[in-house]
């Protein structure tokens, strides 16, 4: 390796570092958790109010939990597993979902509108 290239090399990863950053001091609390089966929404409810919630849908069972402010989906019967498996969720913009069962978990920032885009997603 050369001078150059640890010079190139540093400087991504400075970028990458910076970037992150910066997305992540933008993003807002989450006020709301809304719940949608098909593209029709089933449920709206604060982030701060804990509770289990069944998602009413045709093919199979999901069961949502919100504890500490944070989103998880506690139970799903479908094969995959992803959306069970994902990480808790509590910031604007963030969602879970199940393809299976075409279930999706969104949350939504304080002043009720979904997270603006970024310089990427733009």
């Amino acid at each position: 390796m050369k001078k150059k290239d640890m010079i190139l090399i540093v400087a991504v990863l400075a970028i990458s570092l910076i970037s992150f950053a910066a997305i992540k001091m933008t993003q807002k609390d989450g006020k709301e958790v809304i719940v949608t089966v098909e593209g029709k929404e089933v449920y709206k409810t604060s982030i701060k109010k804990d509770q289990i919630y069944q998602i009413p849908e045709e093919n199979g069972t999901n069961v949502m939990q919100i504890k500490d402010g944070k989103v998880t989906m506690k139970k799903a019967d479908c094969k995959d597993q992803i959306c069970a498996d994902h990480k808790a969720i509590e910031k604007s913009g963030e969602t879970i979902v199940c393809l299976p069962h075409k279930v999706v978990i969104e949350i939504q920032s304080e002043d009720g509108k979904e997270q603006e885009l970024d310089g990427v997603t733009q």
